[in-house]
């Protein structure tokens, strides 16, 4: 079926059982599903932003007002990773116990702080000690695909959390863009001098984050059902509800009418492997029903259920996959400026800073092709085998345009600028598609 374009701005549809949407509505932020899209994509981006907040303005400003060496650079840059893969690590455990709206709005509100405080760095130390502090929004990428997740539907999740994914990773572009330009502004229509226009710079991005964060806590749930302390209680309500619909449906079966779950507004048809959307028996219609149940009943976080998901060889596939993928955005992110700078010295710290940004803002269309690209395979194959063969095949072809890039280092920016293209097209639709797979594997844990 293909997509209606009304989707995009009604009410979605909602799974009966989970309370998930099976549409996403990106131009509804009126409707609670459409509002947590908005604010999952938004929350990650102005934190990625304000994450790469540094390396536009390293390139000549800030190296040059606190006397920094390139090696200093590449350690600010090091640090700030870090401190992204770690907070990484506590935010996964953090959304287990409490949900991922909060872990969100912290996230925020504690990367608030350092980016308000970038305006005060004199030194190489300050700079590496508040860098790697403001790395603590890096960590924003878990609670926003864990809240997006909770929110639609197996149907849609990989196109779902693709696009939150891609339009939020999009920051890391445009900082390349705002930044400059920002201080630009400051430094030619406010008179302000290089030395304190860049610090003033980051008040923007401060100023954004804290709404935000202000934002998702005053408007929006934890979960489809409400907070997230009562899930488990939310999830046994919609089984006993099993019941009540089969007796319910096995008398109206009798009488030969089509079953389905009248929720709110919206009425859903399950689709019964034996009954192909009309129920033929009860145990066709329990079946469905504990299908879908089954895939929201999460267990209770502890140490021996972490373990036993974590040391599975899905799991371990994903993390490496990701791991390639991601990983080699946020290093190529980091250093895209300065490498553009050091092969076309023309283009200077703005120009080369414009051309960096696109890699970012490439996310826009590439990470949720991978999303959407693995639905599709999903959708018309039926089968997991589809979307793991996908997830690998571009893997290997971005493994190919970083070798092609090494070797060539080109010096014609047709050349660069297009192998970079293609490059981004293959690493950020991998890190799409690796989302789409990921609900499927240990749901339970998800």
């Amino acid at each position: 079926m293909g997509v209606r374009v009304a989707s995009l701005w009604q009410a979605p549809s909602i799974n009966p059982i989970n309370q998930k949407a099976l549409s996403i509505p990106i131009l509804n932020p009126f409707n609670v599903y459409g509002r947590v899209f908005l604010l999952s994509w938004w929350g990650f981006f102005v934190a990625f932003w304000s994450w790469y907040a540094f390396p536009p303005l390293l390139t000549e400003t800030i190296k040059e007002d606190l006397n920094l060496s390139q090696a200093e650079v590449a350690n600010s840059n090091i640090l700030a990773l870090a401190a992204a893969l770690i907070v990484r690590l506590i935010a996964g455990l953090a959304c287990d116990r409490y949900g991922a709206r909060w872990t969100f709005a912290a996230i925020l509100l504690l990367g608030a702080i350092p980016t308000a405080l970038a305006g005060t760095v004199t030194s190489h130390n300050g700079l590496v000690v508040l860098r790697f502090f403001a790395g603590i929004l890096g960590g924003s990428f878990i609670p926003c695909q864990v809240w997006t997740t909770g929110f639609f539907d197996k149907k849609v999740v990989g196109t779902a959390n693709a696009l939150t994914a891609g339009l939020g990773n999009a920051g890391s572009g445009v900082t390349y863009f705002l930044m400059p330009a920002i201080f630009n502004s400051l430094v030619q229509r406010q008179g302000l001098s290089e030395s304190k226009a860049w610090r003033v710079t980051f008040v923007v991005p401060f100023i954004l984050i804290t709404a935000t964060a202000l934002a998702m806590i005053l408007t929006c749930p934890d979960t489809p059902t409400g907070k997230w302390s009562s899930r488990s209680r939310d999830v046994q309500r919609h089984l006993d509800m099993r019941d009540t619909f089969l007796t319910t449906t096995t008398t109206g079966n009798k009488q030969g009418n089509a079953s389905s779950i009248d929720s709110g507004n919206d009425t859903v048809q399950l689709n019964s492997s034996k009954g192909n959307g009309h129920f033929t028996d009860a145990q066709a219609q329990e079946d469905d029903l504990l299908t879908a149940a089954s895939w929201e009943l999460v267990e209770q976080p502890s140490v021996q259920n972490s373990v036993a998901a974590l040391c599975t060889m899905p799991t371990l596939t994903l993390l490496v996959v990701y791991f390639c993928s991601f990983g080699t955005e946020l290093s190529v992110n980091s250093i895209l400026g300065a490498y553009y700078a050091r092969n076309f010295p023309d283009l200077g710290q703005t120009g080369s800073g414009n051309w960096a940004a696109m890699f970012g803002l490439l996310n826009v269309i590439f990470r949720p092709a991978g999303g959407i690209i693995a639905d599709l395979v999903y959708r018309h194959t039926s089968s997991l085998w589809g979307k793991k063969m996908l997830i690998h095949s571009l893997g290997i072809m971005l493994g190919i345009f970083l070798i092609l890039i090494g070797v060539d280092d080109p010096s014609s920016k047709s050349m660069m600028f297009g192998l970079m293209t293609g490059m981004a097209f293959f690493d950020e639709a991998s890190n799409g598609a690796c989302f789409a797979l990921v609900p499927h594997v240990r749901p339970t844990s998800n």
